[in-house]
């Protein structure tokens, strides 16, 4: 497992996370937005993603151990996976009030079946484990403070929640007007440089999912930081019309 950091500017740090999983690679992209001597971390990866982003924080000049909160984009599994060993330090855990259930493990995850649910549980660490089943047994309750759209968020400046349904019932954007930054999560990915829609096989409502896109058009975007594939940078008018083609 790799890691590194790259600061978008000075509210903004993706990370970037390198997993091995089995003969399996995958790259993902948490964001921090700093916040006066705290910080907001946005999304926690998957089970034991935990000393990596903390460890990239850490390069980047960021310290973990201060005064923080975390925002989920969505339910899924490589979003939510890392919740039980970041959230009891986080003074607040946000999400939409749509996917709120899931992630309180009320009700299933959309795309988590029991049988991968219980292969992964006996996979990881006996410590990691019981964490992951009483976090999701919804028992707990994970997720302080609920989101809905257009919702402002003080952090970094100005935060507006978008929601943009699709990939998952409750999955957002959220736009940082300062610096014209957006934080996909799964609505867009980069391949190769290009910015592209939502990943057809884990979107489950992809009409749904490229309408949502077409509400970012409301916004001057000048950075687009997808969970998949990360940075992407264009002048906001080439990134409307990209939205539109999709």
């Amino acid at each position: 497992m790799l890691w590194r950091s790259m600061k978008i500017n000075s509210y903004i740090e993706m990370l970037e996370v390198t997993l091995q999983l089995g003969e399996r690679t995958m790259v993902i992209h948490p964001t921090v937005i700093r916040d006066g001597n705290g910080y907001v971390l946005v999304d926690t990866g998957i089970p034991g993603s935990y000393g990596l982003i903390r460890e990239q924080m850490i390069q980047a000049d960021i310290d973990p151990s201060a005064p923080h909160s975390i925002i989920l984009t969505h339910q899924d599994l490589d979003h939510v996976g890392g919740l039980p060993e970041f959230k009891d330090e986080a003074a607040d855990v946000y999400a939409h009030e749509v996917d709120q259930p899931y992630i309180d493990g009320l009700t299933p995850m959309i795309k988590l079946s029991e049988e991968f649910k219980r292969g992964l549980i006996a996979s990881l660490p006996q410590d990691l484990a019981s964490r992951f089943e009483t976090t999701f047994s919804g028992n707990v309750k994970n997720v302080t403070r609920s989101l809905a759209d257009g919702d402002k968020l003080p952090f970094g400046g100005g935060i507006t929640v978008i929601h943009t349904p699709g990939h998952t019932p409750g999955h957002i954007c959220l736009y940082h007007e300062p610096s014209k930054t957006l934080i996909a999560g799964d609505a867009m990915v980069v391949v190769n440089g290009k910015l592209q829609g939502p990943n057809p096989p884990v979107t489950p409502d992809m009409e749904t999912a490229l309408a949502s896109l077409r509400k970012l058009k409301a916004y001057s975007i000048e950075n687009v930081i997808c969970y998949h594939g990360g940075l992407f940078q264009g002048d906001a008018q080439a990134i409307g019309e990209l939205i539109e083609s999709l």
